[in-house]
């Protein structure tokens, strides 16, 4: 048996520490802004929704940063998890590319979610948080999230993108049935999702608004903190275990990544895999890092590098980021989870620096490439990460082009077990490209706050 197939760690393997990029980019992103005074923002002004524990590795500069005991307790549920080599992948293809995947679908919630959400669970415990209040698109942070506060006895809200959140009924039973509520967003719970219900009553919803809704919910309890499940600091932190354990697994089978992908929402999927591996960028390494979105939410390749604000309502603080505006209403793609106006301050950052690169993708490309994964590897991906696996697919297919031998990662971020009403959908022709019009763009774009 061909042993570099599936490349294992034992649990005593797993990374003690998260690796925090900052300590090593060559520019780090301007600070974020107070939304009323636009001015940097201190502990103080993030006490009101996050715990001191997380405020610290938000501003943190330090390059490793330890693991609490009690983390890597519930990590080891499931981590670490599996690199695995699509060899069958690279035979349908013809490709002289090796293709690797590290498959996060293995967590209990199906995603590399958890690997944030555990720890902010376990934080705004230890600070005596009752009650945390996030937001979900695909239904898989907010699966993370309910799962993460049920393991340290704390209740869960959950404002679901509407959308996603009539597409997807099974993710809501998932929170559900780990003690979560679950409110559909925009909802009628809170003044943002009130407000946008009466500029219109089927308003499909968006990231930005479903945060301005749990932000506004945590903001006026005070035994409740805010939870985001990506774009944040901390939040792409804690994913580096996957890179970090995707390091040693090539060191075991002698082999290191060309080529690292991975979808791109807010950044914490691509980060997480990609980040441990610009380490080495940064020390000489020849590597390139792809973040790949939807065409239909083209941050990165369409978006303005400037100021604005992380939700649609203005509740957040103003972020140094590539954004489509903060009112951006995205259409209803099934990739859910890359629904969101902005990106990382540090994805960002990087991008502008040209350190890694950006490309966006139709939905239809997408799901073929997931198909033909499912047809070949047996693992139905979910729909973002069908976007890294069409990028995978597509420099597989330049090596075969070229007859070059390249070794490719891409992060499959999780399964879509529960996303099969999209699988249908493309089976039976029902779903359409959508390229957000540049018209659109401009016009949310013109509406960003002008940061002197």
């Amino acid at each position: 048996m061909n042993k570099d197939v599936k490349i294992l760690l034992s649990t005593d393997e797993m990374p003690r520490q998260w690796y925090n990029i900052a300590a090593d980019m060559p520019h780090l992103p301007k600070p974020p802004l107070h939304p009323a005074t636009k001015q940097p923002v201190g502990p103080e002004d993030l006490s009101a929704i996050f715990p001191m524990g997380l405020i610290e590795q938000e501003v943190s500069t330090e390059r490793w940063i330890d693991i609490p005991d009690e983390v890597l307790q519930i990590y080891a549920l499931w981590r670490p998890s599996p690199l695995c080599r699509a060899k069958r992948l690279e035979d349908a293809l013809k490709t002289p590319a090796k293709i690797y995947y590290k498959y996060e679908g293995v967590s209990p919630a199906g995603s590399h979610k958890p690997n944030t959400a555990v720890p902010q669970a376990y934080y705004n415990k230890k600070a005596g948080i009752k009650r945390i209040a996030t937001e979900t698109g695909a239904g898989q942070w907010g699966s993370s999230m309910a799962l993460a506060g049920t393991m340290f006895g704390i209740d869960v809200t959950v404002y679901m993108v509407r959308v996603s959140y009539n597409q997807k009924p099974y993710r809501r039973i998932a929170m559900e049935t780990w003690g979560a509520k679950v409110h559909p967003s925009p909802s009628d719970q809170t003044n943002a999702g009130r407000n946008a219900l009466s500029l219109d009553p089927q308003s499909p919803g968006s990231l930005g608004l479903a945060i301005s809704e749990a932000v506004e919910d945590a903001a006026t309890h005070k035994d409740t903190n805010y939870a985001l499940g990506s774009v944040l600091n901390h939040v792409v932190l804690h994913q580096t275990v996957i890179g970090l354990e995707a390091k040693r697994q090539f060191e075991i089978v002698g082999d290191y990544p060309d080529i690292v992908i991975g979808c791109c929402g807010g950044g914490s999927n691509f980060g997480g895999i990609s980040f441990p591996f610009l380490l080495d960028k940064f020390n000489g390494k020849d590597l390139r890092a792809i973040a790949v979105e939807p065409a239909s939410c083209p941050t990165l390749t369409k978006g303005e590098f400037r100021y604005d604000f992380g939700d649609t309502a203005g509740l957040t603080p103003l972020i140094m980021m590539y954004t489509l505006g903060h009112d951006f209403m995205p259409p209803g793609i099934h990739a859910g989870g890359l629904r969101y106006h902005g990106d990382s301050s540090l994805v960002s950052q990087l991008c502008h620096d040209g350190i890694i690169e950006a490309r966006a993708y139709k939905q239809l490309a997408c799901f073929e490439a997931a198909v033909l994964f499912a047809k070949t590897e047996g693992i139905i991906p979910a729909p973002e990460t069908s976007h890294a696996i069409r990028a995978a697919i597509d420099e597989a297919l330049l090596c075969k082009q070229e007859g070059k031998t390249r070794t490719i990662l891409f992060n499959l971020s999780g399964h879509g077990y529960l996303d099969l009403a999209a699988y249908d959908d493309y089976l039976n022709g029902k779903l359409v490209d959508y390229e957000y019009p540049e018209g659109l763009i401009k016009e949310a774009l013109s509406k960003l706050p002008v940061i002197p």
